[in-house]
């Protein structure tokens, strides 16, 4: 007998919901970079309003982190996708196959 039941959006969502998200460690890395430069800027913040003598070079140190921590997070990214032979964001396009000849 065939199952005559179809598909409709509120039965797709439940199925949707009952499939479990894997989270990715590039996820998880991911979120880690955004809390470590939150709490950085919070930090500075914080140091700042209460006038301490270290605030400046707290600082400079945000600054630099909102620079470097994303490169960070990119190449880890871009080597994650490398070794595990996983297309990464970085990575260049293949060369087109072409048929050898060539339009002139």
């Amino acid at each position: 007998m065939k199952d005559t039941t179809r598909q409709t959006p509120e039965n797709s969502k439940s199925n949707h919901k009952n499939k479990k998200s894997k989270v990715t460690s590039r996820q998880i890395v991911a979120m880690a970079g955004v809390i470590l430069l939150v709490l950085m800027y919070v930090a500075t913040l914080i140091l700042a309003v209460t006038d301490n003598s270290a605030s400046g070079k707290f600082f400079a140190l945000s600054l630099c982190a909102t620079l470097v921590v994303p490169i960070i997070l990119f190449l880890y990214s871009w080597m994650y996708g490398r070794i595990t032979g996983k297309k990464a964001i970085g990575d260049p396009e293949p060369p087109a196959q072409t048929d050898g000849s060539r339009d002139q």
